[in-house]
């Protein structure tokens, strides 16, 4: 797989010309930016931009205020690779808060390994209705301890739609969930996006997320699907590239509320 060209490609498929995320929500274009716009309980923000030094200020500008006038908080997710290369500078100083990176990583699926091979005692409940979202939630707040009230409302809408663009698993010890993992389907583009996948404390490092890994890259190949992409932790990290993936460049969310 060349770096440079899947980069491009997943920079043009998922960023210039992204579709709708969620349920209810819209892609506007305004110059040289792309953004998301949806209620309180979606994600908000910019996909992609394409600035010089010249005209970066003026448009960071214009976004603050398009948000701030919808009472929205936003998020400008910006990459490593996008211009100018002082772009986090210029949003740190239009008032924005930076969060951790985390690494851009794609894999072809061709590539990786799709044997789901779990711990014993340990099987995998697909999530298809309020209960297993549920589980679902309560498998995210022990990895990463804390609650994620929008991500569940987003989920439910999804499944209110009935939309199938998006498909969500648990790791259930009994029944107790223990992980938890969802891919969103990106249509026509060959891209799918791996989110989730923490894992409670006490069940680390017994190959539950590569399991995780394995099931949503078998499910994706059956679809057709030529790439998996992740926004990487340090800590999932070192496991993806073990399976494949390669790091293609960094993101930082920068957060902006409404005032």
């Amino acid at each position: 797989m060349d770096h440079d060209d899947v980069l491009a490609l997943f920079d043009d498929r998922i960023r210039r010309n992204a579709a709708p995320g969620d349920p209810g929500v819209r892609v506007e274009r305004d110059g040289a930016v792309v953004r998301q716009v949806g209620g309180e309980d979606s994600w908000n923000g910019v996909v992609w931009s394409g600035l010089d030094e010249a005209g970066a200020d003026a448009a960071i500008a214009a976004q603050v205020r398009h948000f701030a006038a919808l009472g929205l908080e936003f998020e400008w997710k910006a990459y490593s690779h996008d211009r100018p290369a002082d772009l986090g500078e210029r949003l740190l100083a239009a008032g924005f808060t930076a969060e951790p990176a985390e690494a851009l990583m794609i894999a072809r699926i061709e590539d990786l390994p799709t044997d789901v091979v779990l711990p014993e005692g340990v099987r995998l409940q697909p999530v298809t209705d309020e209960a297993g979202v549920d589980l679902l939630m309560e498998a995210h707040e022990q990895a990463f301890g804390r609650e994620l009230p929008r991500l569940r409302e987003r989920i439910l809408d999804h499944l209110r739609h009935g939309t199938d663009t998006v498909s969500m698993v648990v790791a259930m010890a009994g029944d107790r969930p223990i992980s938890g993992a969802r891919m969103e389907l990106n249509p026509g583009t060959g891209f799918a996006g791996l989110w989730g996948g923490g894992t409670a404390p006490d069940w680390r490092g017994r190959g539950i997320y590569r399991a995780l890994v394995a099931h949503r890259a078998r499910l994706a190949a059956d679809l057709g699907y030529q790439y998996l992409q992740v926004d990487a932790s340090d800590q999932s990290r070192p496991i993806l590239q073990r399976l494949g993936f390669a790091w293609v460049s960094t993101t930082t969310p920068y957060l902006r509320g409404p005032a």
